[in-house]
């Protein structure tokens, strides 16, 4: 007869069972993955590798023979991290973050927080021929401390900013009677693409604006100078819809006393050095107070430097203030990337240019975007040979003080 569980025996024919573990299998997996990250915390804490975690890549130069004969057994080279400065000698060990690239030699690498997303990107700037260093140092004598930092101020000997700092463009007779443009790129130290395409297609005739909000706005300024471009800085000013519409930090307001507004307007002068003067930001209600910018525009001639009005309103009295105070001052005439599109930014050129025959001179206005330095600097290309100068801004501020 067959064996069935009926008949068979209690306790007999039971299969053998592995013995049971202490703990169940969501706890051993718990248990590992802590082992796991403790592992990771002990290599960041004692393997000291400041490039961990970071994509990197390794760029090798060939030494000059020179240094090939100075090398060490085996013809070991030095390692060295990226400090702006090209080294034939090293092998660059970069980080890869944005833009960033190994810059040809008088490169400059410079930090900028993008205004929109607010991510620091280094921006690296081509150097230029004959262009290590800016012609003109910033002089010490021309500046004076304050709770903010240095800002500009006339030098003992009656030198100013606008003169020192200037960068007069030598006209031939032939062309001394052909009408006069300046152009001014503001915005620098905001957006990083823009900012480095600007210092690098853009002729030396153009001046650049800087934002005081950036990072790194000495080398920026530098990096400038160093391409013989004029440099303001933007002065951001109250605008009739603030706060909705908010220039940023220490913006001058109509709401505030002349002696806080003067505060404000140190910060901002204290951010950098080796500019020619002043370049309203926004502004329509606080350019239309006579009460708020009237001393503004008074401490802008006693510290040596230009104004210029941003255009932004046809209610500001700028040129007024700044004539009864014998003021160096241009504005803006067109705004070339109000519409920033290709075809709208060569309509604004075209119509710069109409301004310029009609009055003999036109100052034109744009931001540091992409596409308008490319617009822009296709323009300057073929410009003269329609007839044009192209000018640095203080050819024209100064030419309407003296007129």
């Amino acid at each position: 007869m067959a064996t069935d569980d009926l008949n068979t025996p209690l306790g007999q024919n039971k299969k053998k069972r592995l013995p049971a573990l202490p703990v169940n299998t969501p706890q051993l997996l718990a248990a590992l993955l802590g082992l796991f990250g403790l592992a990771v915390v002990a290599w960041g804490v004692f393997a000291n590798d400041p490039l961990g975690g970071e994509p990197t890549a390794v760029v090798a130069t060939a030494p000059p023979p020179a240094a090939q004969a100075k090398a060490g057994p085996g013809g070991d080279r030095q390692y060295a991290r990226h400090d702006g400065e090209a080294d034939p000698t090293t092998k660059t060990v970069t980080k890869l973050n944005g833009d960033a690239a190994v810059p040809p030699p008088a490169g400059k690498t410079v930090t900028i927080i993008d205004g929109s997303s607010g991510k620091s990107h280094d921006v690296v700037i081509p150097g230029k021929a004959g262009a290590a260093a800016a012609k003109t140092p910033v002089d010490p004598k021309l500046t004076e401390p304050t709770r903010h930092g240095a800002v500009p101020k006339i030098g003992p000997d009656g030198a100013r900013a606008y003169a020192l700092y200037a960068e007069k463009r030598d006209v031939s007779d032939s062309k001394k009677d052909w009408p006069r443009i300046a152009i001014i790129v503001g915005g620098l130290g905001i957006s990083a693409s823009g900012t480095g395409d600007a210092l690098a297609q853009l002729p030396a005739p153009v001046t650049l604006a800087l934002a005081p909000y950036g990072t790194d706005l000495e080398k920026l300024a530098e990096q400038a100078r160093a391409g013989k471009h004029e440099v303001l800085l933007q002065v951001p000013m109250e605008p009739f819809d603030y706060p909705d519409n908010d220039p940023g930090p220490q913006t001058l307001l109509t709401s505030l006393s002349p002696d806080q507004n003067i505060d404000r307007l140190y910060w901002l002068m204290s951010r950098f050095q080796g500019y020619v003067g002043l370049l309203s930001y926004m502004g329509g209600k606080f350019t239309a107070s006579d009460a708020s910018l009237s001393p503004v525009l008074r401490e802008a001639g006693k510290r040596g430097l230009i104004y210029v009005d941003d255009g932004a309103s046809a209610r500001s009295i700028a040129s007024q203030l700044a004539g009864s105070q014998n003021l160096p001052f241009a504005k803006t005439d067109v705004v070339i990337d109000a519409t920033p599109t290709p075809a709208e930014i060569d309509h604004a050129l075209a119509r710069l240019e109409l301004a310029a025959r009609e009055r003999g001179t036109a100052v034109g206005l744009a931001t540091a975007l992409p596409a308008t330095v490319a617009r822009i600097a296709a323009w300057t290309k073929t410009v003269e040979s329609r007839g044009f100068v192209l000018v640095p801004i203080t050819m024209m501020a100064l030419k309407a003080k003296s007129s």
